[in-house]
């Protein structure tokens, strides 16, 4: 979630974040300082942020990959589904559609979002997991980004958000790895949407949304599910459906390209 929801705006914030935020800008280790602060003040142990924050420095590749989006999308609808959706995407959610057949009937039941929706979602995202979920340390992404003053109550909202992931026990900071705006996992949430959606599906005690096929499904089932989507209704654009993925990713053609997957996965 959402690379191109970041480029359209970010739709979920860290709710009951921090009032007063850290100052952006100035001395890095200064910020830092006053992140350790707030994430204590917000119930995040000492040993972690000192973990996660030990030997921290900024990233400037992360500040150029930023500074080069332009958030918005270049292509039309034709012209972008036809490089994200093609024969071998569609086989093999086909396939997966199978081999997670009694899964996605749990999750539908719990849910109601269909298992085609969910299934082009991942194909999407990650090429099912296999693809590019990220490399960087979302910690050290995430503090570079909070720092840079253009949008450092957002990411300060984030960095908050991900060290509550490891607060919590759902990954170890080892593997607290993610995309180029701190972004996680194999449908690529927010950390904040990590927190607030999250499920454990599979039962293990911790929401695992790298490795865990259960807690990924059943995750974005659940953002979906407490945005409105309902079962059984379009969600073609201009329906309620449609406008409830907005939660997901606001820009159109992206939506327009989940309907678009979604059908062929039926065999539309």
């Amino acid at each position: 979630m959402l690379r191109f929801a970041l480029a359209a705006a970010f739709v979920v914030y860290l709710a009951g974040g921090s009032a007063e935020a850290a100052r952006c800008g100035g001395d890095f280790n200064s910020f830092v300082a006053g992140m350790t602060s707030e994430a204590q003040a917000a119930g995040v142990s000492a040993s972690v942020t000192s973990a996660a924050f030990s030997g921290i420095a900024q990233d400037g590749a992360v500040l150029a990959f930023d500074r080069r989006q332009r958030y918005t999308f270049n292509k039309s609808f034709e012209q972008y589904v036809s490089t994200r959706v093609g024969a071998g995407r569609i086989n093999g959610g086909r396939a997966l559609l199978q081999r997670h057949a009694a899964l996605l009937s749990r999750i539908e039941q719990q849910y109601g979002v269909p298992r085609y929706i969910l299934v082009a979602i991942w194909g999407l995202e990650s090429d099912f997991g296999k693809g590019d979920i990220g490399k960087l340390p979302v910690i050290r992404t995430l503090a570079t980004l909070a720092h840079d003053c253009r949008r450092t109550e957002l990411f300060q909202g984030e960095l908050l958000a991900a060290l509550k992931i490891v607060q919590r026990g759902d990954l170890p900071l080892r593997d607290l790895i993610g995309a180029y705006a701190g972004e996680i996992g194999q449908t690529q949430f927010l950390p904040s949407s990590y927190v607030k959606y999250g499920v454990d599906f599979d039962g293990d005690g911790r929401v695992d949304l790298r490795h865990s096929v259960p807690d990924v499904l059943a995750s974005t089932a659940n953002l979906l599910h407490t945005s409105g989507f309902k079962m059984g209704q379009p969600y073609g654009e201009g329906t309620a459906n449609f406008e409830a993925m907005r939660e997901w990713n606001r820009a159109l053609i992206y939506r327009k390209t989940i309907g678009y997957f979604a059908d062929r996965l039926m065999g539309q």
